[in-house]
Order: C-alpha cells, then sequence, then structure tokens
C-alpha cells in the first residue's frame, strides 16, 4: 500500500468493516495496545490504523456538528 494518508489506502470490505467496527463499538479514540491490534487484525501499519482514525474521527465530528479538532466536552 502506497501513499502517506489513509484517504490513498485500498481498503478491503474485510479491512473497512472492521476499522469500522472498531470506530464505533470500541473507541473512536484507541489507545496504543488497541490500535496495535486493530492494525495487525486488518493487516495494516499501525501509522495507517492511526491516520484511518484521524480521518474518521474528522468526518464523525463534522457529521454531528463539532469543531474539526478535539477538546470538546462530547470527546
Amino acid at each position: 500500500m502506497s501513499g502517506n494518508e489513509a484517504g490513498s489506502l485500498q481498503l478491503s470490505d474485510y479491512q473497512l468493516r472492521t476499522l469500522e467496527e472498531n470506530f464505533t463499538k470500541v473507541s473512536k479514540h484507541p489507545d496504543g495496545t488497541t490500535l496495535m491490534l486493530i492494525a495487525a487484525e486488518c493487516g495494516l501499519s499501525e501509522k495507517e490504523t492511526q491516520k484511518w482514525f484521524q480521518l474518521r474521527n474528522a468526518k464523525w465530528r463534522q457529521a454531528e456538528g463539532l469543531p474539526p479538532n478535539l477538546g470538546s466536552v462530547l470527546d
């Protein structure tokens, strides 16, 4: 997989489903250990997985009408 942005990643249906499930059911902000486990399950690097979560969080926050950065009382 090439590219520096998760948006350029070519994710399989399984990878995307796994990432989305973890985002909605486990944590929107996974800690280092959780991130490592998710990355291993998806066959992605931790950096790629972390970037996906950052972009997915921004998308979620925009949909919720929140500012794009952390710091809200709803975090």
